[in-house]
């Protein structure tokens, strides 16, 4: 599919009905732009709606349609009355031509212009790539005029990073051919949504703040083990220049449209992965309601906003959505590809438990949750109706939307369901406190939300933790990068598997976030393409329709 442009409505019928001013919006064409911060500023005495969090169960290669139901929700939304808003993430073009396709949802709930939103969506994931790159850049050339912070370049020193999937560049020589050209030294390169000054814009709250992070990343540490941070190159200005478009949220439209904000897109495998604290700010001065999505699992982008978003933000849900489906459930169950359709009813209470994992993690955190099963046209009531009910034996709110081929009608009953949530907000507690100990907040979270039995900390792994300890970043949260599809650090282990350790392979830090970041596994910050990846699929014709981006 590619964007229709006979039934998109102005930017200007939006602006009416979120009753911008002409100083408070940027154009970007007809049907997209930007909401100056200024706007926010100007509604700081409004009152807020409430935000709603729509997470998943562990997510398979049979699908759970988490942006789908988040776009049908707000439409849905619409559909009884309320007053809605939807905040996601930007696609990024990595997963767009790899494995997942496009991200703006599908059939009769989905964002457009799409074809936009998903390629170079009103440049904002080119600026974070060239903010990064020049920080990369300005760091070589302090290197090759002489080193005056003596930068120890035996350790690792900042990165590079391409919005794609490319696993030749995870390890890469740089600088050779002699002097002219630069020192050489090992380097490496990462995904885009796995860089730090992706996770910095999602939270910055200002322009202000903004540059203040900037400052405060680690490019690399000197021989006596002190950090050198972007603000010691005096660079920070120019990279917040850089980004100067790139904090201002994206306004889009749903197929009914229904106003939403797509704005940065740090992945919840990697980073916190959610839309940005300055769009969800907009938009609940904009809306009743308002849609937000946490990346992936609920084990990472719920456990993420709640420890992590919310305690430095304080934007807390007041409802938590957990979409699930039949053919997930029954994968997770231990169907095959082939059989997946077929009705199973003991397959798919094996695949229930883990969503019964993930609905005893949000209600531990305290959250009001409700059940979205994303409902595929050959699902058969029998097995719609056993799920309802084993949900209903767990007192746990169950809804069926048909948001793909039905759009805000067929997701009015869960909205309605969402709406009673909301208005008896949840109360979210915090997994752990913000002074306890970096190993004791990555234990937590591994025995309480993953399942864990043990955590080992390999050797790498415990040298840059003790490091980070005494610099002083001990207190920050831990945003722990591991596999999306499994709850364990293992790819291949389903359901909610029991009896396993944590293996901690390595520590990063992100200062200017105000995160560590232990990873898990064989975890990897630059994904690969797949054997088929999607860009085989793609075309463009002569009148400049794109095809095959899902």
């Amino acid at each position: 599919m590619t964007d229709d442009q006979t039934f998109m409505k102005h930017m200007r019928h939006f602006m009416a009905d979120l009753d911008l001013a002409e100083d408070e919006f940027e154009f970007y064409g007809k049907y997209t732009g930007k909401i100056r911060l200024n706007a926010l500023h100007n509604r700081r005495n409004q009152p807020d709606g409430k935000l709603i969090l729509v997470t998943a169960i562990t997510p398979t290669r049979a699908g759970e349609g988490k942006t789908l139901t988040s776009i049908a929700l707000g439409q849905g939304l619409r559909a009884i009355g309320a007053r809605p808003m939807i905040t996601l993430r930007e696609p990024s073009l990595g997963p767009v031509f790899g494995m997942k396709g496009g991200a703006t949802g599908s059939g009769q709930s989905q964002l457009q212009p799409m074809a936009r939103i998903n390629l170079h969506f009103n440049g904002d994931l080119h600026a974070i790539t060239s903010a990064h790159n020049l920080l990369a850049a300005l760091v070589d050339n302090h290197l090759h005029h002489g080193n005056k912070l003596s930068i120890d370049m035996t350790r690792p020193v900042w990165n590079r990073t391409v919005d794609m999937n490319e696993r030749s560049l995870r390890n890469v020589v740089i600088g050779l051919g002699g002097h002219p050209n630069g020192i050489p030294r090992e380097c490496n390169f990462i995904i885009t949504a796995a860089s730090e000054i992706m996770a910095i814009l999602a939270l910055a709250e200002s322009r202000r703040d903004l540059k203040q992070r900037l400052g405060n990343i680690i490019v690399g540490f000197t021989r006596r083990d002190e950090p050198i941070r972007a603000g010691d190159l005096d660079v920070t200005n120019a990279l917040t220049a850089v980004l100067n478009e790139a904090i201002m949220p994206n306004l889009v439209q749903t197929s009914e449209h229904v106003p939403a904000l797509v704005h940065t897109g740090p992945f919840g495998n990697i980073a916190h992965g959610t839309s940005s604290v300055i769009a969800n700010r907009l938009a609940l001065k904009f809306a009743d309601y308002v849609v937000t999505e946490a990346g992936f699992g609920a084990d990472l982008g719920a456990e993420k906003f709640f420890d992590i978003v919310s305690p430095a933000t304080g934007l807390t849900p007041a409802a938590v959505v957990l979409v699930a489906t039949l053919r997930a459930l029954k994968w997770h169950g231990g169907s095959t590809a082939e059989d997946i359709s077929r009705e199973d009813l003991a397959t798919l209470e094996a695949g229930t438990t883990n969503l019964a994992r993930h609905i005893d993690n949000l209600k531990g955190f305290g959250a009001n949750v409700v059940v979205a099963i994303n409902r595929f046209d050959n699902d058969g009531d029998t097995e719609i109706n056993w799920l309802k009910a084993w949900c209903d034996e767990r007192g746990v709110v169950c809804e069926v939307h048909s948001g793909h081929a039905d759009g805000g009608k067929g997701a009015a009953a869960l909205a309605e369901a969402v709406r009673r949530a909301a208005d008896r907000p949840s109360t979210i507690t915090p997994l752990y406190d913000q002074d306890m100990g970096p190993e004791e907040k990555i234990e937590r979270i591994a025995r309480r939300i993953y399942g864990a039995n043990d955590i080992y900390f390999e050797n790498r792994a415990r040298i840059a933790l003790e490091r980070f300890k005494r610099l002083g970043f001990g207190r920050l949260p831990v945003c722990i990068a591991k596999t999306q599809s499994s709850l364990s650090d293992k790819p291949n282990l389903l359901g909610a598997p029991t009896g396993w350790t944590l293996t901690v392979t390595d520590m990063r830090l992100s200062a200017g976030a105000g995160f560590l970041i232990p990873v898990c596994g064989n975890m990897m910050l630059m994904p690969g393409l797949p054997a088929h990846p999607n860009a085989l699929n793609v075309d463009v014709d002569e009148d400049g329709v794109i095809s095959g981006m899902f």
